[in-house]
């Protein structure tokens, strides 16, 4: 299969939680014709400083904003409670790292993520965290922190980061394709399905 679709998202990413069935339909109706892969984007990486309260209520007047425009669910009260520090760094880690466990779970695992953090309100930014959801996975906690807190983990974290840099991207959900000819912008942030299948229909014919 020499086509690929390069999907560029952040599992910390309210657009990109809005975008999941959207995804998700791509990667179910279109897999007899390309390659669906996963780039972590790198949303907040490194951020260090807990979120003040005027910043908070910026955040969750965009996650409303997502959920009346795709239907996605979510959970405000209570969320990114005071002290929280929005770091991305770890949840791209974290499906960093089970991509080097298991290759066929990694877009499950990143939408387990994503529900845990928007819907369940869990600290996905916590390594115990991450664990915990990989176990529901069926990956063994020990492997899965090893493997998250190796340098190669942090290696190909990086070279995710790295790789959305190059390509120009500068906000989540992006996705681009890929073929013989090069690469081509499909979708920069949040498109319905329909666009999108329009958007990849005229692609592919290429």
């Amino acid at each position: 299969m020499n086509k690929i679709l390069w999907y560029v998202a952040d599992p910390m990413c309210s657009w990109c939680w809005g975008f999941a069935p959207v995804i998700e339909a791509i990667r179910k109706d279109y897999c007899n014709s390309l390659k669906v892969e996963l780039v972590l984007g790198g949303l907040r990486p490194g951020t260090k400083q807990p979120i003040a309260s005027t910043q908070r209520k910026e955040i969750l007047h965009h996650w409303k904003a997502v959920k009346s425009a795709t239907g996605q669910t979510f959970c405000f009260d209570g969320a990114m409670p005071e002290g929280f520090i929005y770091d991305t760094e770890p949840a791209c880690r974290g499906v960093v790292a089970l991509s080097l466990i298991n290759t066929e779970i990694v877009f499950p695992f990143f939408k387990l993520i994503q529900s845990s953090f928007y819907v369940e309100q869990k600290d996905v930014t916590k390594p115990e965290i991450l664990v915990q959801l990989a176990a529901e996975k069926g990956i063994d906690s020990e492997l899965f922190l090893r493997v998250f807190e190796s340098d190669e983990a942090k290696k190909q974290t990086s070279i995710h980061f790295e790789k959305v840099h190059n390509w120009g991207v500068h906000g989540f959900p992006t996705v681009i394709g890929q073929n013989a000819l090069g690469y081509q912008f499909l979708s920069r942030g949040y498109c319905s399905l329909e666009m999108l299948c329009l958007q990849l229909d005229n692609w592919l014919k290429t």
